[in-house]
């Protein structure tokens, strides 16, 4: 008799999986924690980390099911998606001076209470939102599930993130460890009151992400770098004090006192826009809550059986009430907690449900996560200011809830993707559910021991880790209720350039055009350096460069996305090992007097197109080749 592949009980949650997963969700959660704070942007593990799958259970141990494979990956996306929560808002209670170190119990719990939440929240919405709507593609998903199913894996596999590795951990190693070469080659020249600026990062990672996101997101990021550096910088240079002796420096304050307050208005008018173009997800979000109750859990069908409700209401309940106990510790006012944690409970499930339906849309990498998070710390704001909530403890409460919820945003979206794959592939969603709950909170128990050491070495604000969206968020809730001054003529005019983003996208939906404007990505541009834009934009171009030829690029291997994860671990992990010695006053730096600076720069700039050269040959590989 013929199995039934929808009951048959093929190895799945072994121990070998679970226990893989949760060392690569470890290992990319660190890596996406330092990426994150350095360009303000992350990056999904899932295939990465299903190709290591394979390759060490069918390589090392000669065994693995597919459904191993797609286990290991589940855990290890799941961890790598928590380090957007962590990093987006928790750097922000540093930035305002309300802390002046991690708490760990505190910052281990928001982002454990946000990712059980985005669980949570995200399995009744599993039917509506994947298996019903065929519209919703989950691009990472079905991407990884293609890899899963074709069984890419061995030693080509391993060569091209291993290169990867250890070409982005040597250039950490000569930036921020010898000091050999410039992390960044920039120059600025006065004419007469106005500066005009160009620069570009060399980091091998920034060029990574710049490839995996692809040339349509990485042209708007460099489009939102040049709105706010090339153009806006010069034509507001004559009202502010020129500093002929460093013309960089001027281009440096003037963007960071002015120019990124652009982006702040622009990112404002994305997370709402974001809301309005997701309410039908919303209300098909909801309504299939009235379903869940309907055998959620109790099916004898394997491929369609999840958590049952019993389980998750007790992951709802321990969330719920763990979440109003941080806020009570974090805030030292019960009454104030008490607000925070009923402000959190429908924002976290409203953008629970916007996450999955723009994640189905339009692709993790693409996901408004920051304007989603504006959204939540405005919301929170305007509630605990009525509630009578001022001063410290009011940023406290504001930034609580925007960390958890920004945590259940990043996960809920990640889950889907991974249920995603999971529905191809021919996994148990209940197991994939309980494996994502592993891959919460065993990462979120290391991450905040990694955000302290990052801030005692680099410190988090400054140049070397600019950690974007938390410098926004202080500067947003300082502003509504510390001493912050914020420019509010640029904000306005940011609000503005997002409207007419949005009209001329609406024109060229409009008139027929296959391309698409949108807004986050242009203000996250608005808001970075234009130095980390470019390395970014090259790895877009880079990608269009390689698959210019739909038809001829059918057979190239995924040599370019794993070489690139390698660079963003090798860079991301070299850059954690070396924050150990830094505080400890150890010093690596190679004296380098005799070397002029723009030969320094040169070096720098030659080492970043052999890093290019690399990559175009990984990239181009075909898999009869591999």
């Amino acid at each position: 008799m013929k199995s039934d592949p929808h009951n048959e009980d093929i190895p799945e949650s072994t121990v070998l999986s679970l226990g893989l997963g949760v060392l690569l969700a470890v290992v990319l959660g660190a890596a996406n924690v330092y990426l994150g704070l350095y360009a303000g942007m992350t990056v999904s593990a899932s295939i990465p980390a299903a190709v290591v799958s394979m390759a060490v259970l069918r390589g090392c141990f000669k065994r693995g099911t597919v459904l191993e494979n797609n286990i290991s990956q589940t855990v290890a996306s799941t961890g790598e998606s928590l380090a957007a929560g962590a990093i987006f808002t928790l750097p922000a209670l540093i930035i305002t001076g309300v802390w002046d170190k991690f708490d760990y119990w505190v910052s281990t719990g928001i982002i454990m209470m946000g990712g059980l939440l985005g669980i949570v929240f995200m399995v009744p919405l599993r039917k509506a939102l994947i298996v019903d709507r065929k519209d919703l593609r989950y691009p990472e998903g079905v991407a990884c599930a293609e890899v899963l199913t074709v069984g890419q894996a061995g030693g080509s596999a391993i060569r091209a993130i291993a290169w990867g590795f250890g070409l982005g951990a040597l250039f950490k190693l000569m930036v921020s460890g010898l000091q050999v070469i410039q992390g960044t080659v920039e120059v600025a020249i006065l004419r007469g009151q106005r500066v005009f600026y160009a620069g570009s990062d060399m980091s091998p990672a920034l060029l990574a992400v710049g490839y995996i996101v692809g040339l349509g997101v990485a042209s708007q990021v460099f489009l939102g770098g040049v709105i706010g550096w090339l153009i806006t910088i010069p034509i507001a240079g004559p009202s502010f004090a020129l500093n002929e002796a460093d013309p960089v420096a001027h281009a440096w304050t003037l963007w960071s006192t002015q120019v990124r307050y652009l982006g702040v208005g622009t990112m404002l008018v994305g997370g709402l826009y974001s809301i309005v173009n997701v309410r039908a997800g919303l209300v098909a979000g909801i309504k299939s809550l009235g379903q869940a109750g309907q055998g959620a859990g109790e099916t004898d069908i394997r491929t369609e059986r999840n958590m049952s409700l019993k389980a998750l209401f007790f992951i709802l309940a321990f969330s719920v009430v763990g979440t109003f106990v941080l806020y009570v510790v974090l805030i030292k006012s019960l009454g104030l907690a008490l607000v925070s944690t009923i402000v959190m409970i429908p924002a976290a499930f409203l953008f629970a449900a916007v996450a999955t339906y723009i994640v189905g849309l339009v692709g993790s990498s693409n996901s408004p996560v920051s304007g989603m998070t504006i959204c939540a710390v405005l919301l929170a704001a305007v509630v605990i200011w009525l509630s009578g909530g001022s001063g410290d403890s009011a940023i406290l409460a504001t930034l609580g809830v925007a960390g958890v919820v920004c945590c259940v945003a990043c996960t809920a979206g990640d889950v889907a993707q991974d249920l995603k794959t999971g529905q191809l592939v021919g996994a148990t969603p209940e197991r994939q559910q309980w494996a994502e709950v592993l891959g919460v909170v065993v990462p979120a128990l290391a991450m905040a021991p990694v955000l302290a050491l990052l801030h005692k070495s680099y410190v988090i604000g400054s140049d070397q880790l600019l950690a974007p969206q938390a410098t926004l968020f202080a500067s947003l809730v300082k502003g509504f209720f510390g001493d912050g001054d914020l420019p509010y003529t640029m904000i306005w005019m940011g609000i503005g350039v997002g409207i007419l983003i949005i009209l001329i996208d609406a024109f060229m939906t409009y008139s027929g055009s296959s391309k698409r404007l949108h807004v986050m990505p242009i203000a996250v541009g608005i808001y970075l350096p234009l130095a980390l834009s470019v390395p970014i934009i090259v790895g877009g171009l880079l990608h269009a460069w390689v698959n210019r030829d739909r038809e001829a690029s059918d057979g190239l291997s995924q040599g370019g996305l794993l070489f690139g994860s390698g660079l963003i671990a090798g860079e991301a992990l070299m850059g954690i090992g070396l924050a150990i010695p830094k505080i400890e006053g150890w010093d690596f730096a190679i004296e380098m007097g005799f070397m002029s600076p723009h030969i320094h720069q040169l070096s720098s700039l030659a080492f970043f197109m052999g890093v290019c050269i690399v990559f175009y040959k990984i990239a181009c590989r075909r898999e009869s080749e591999s």
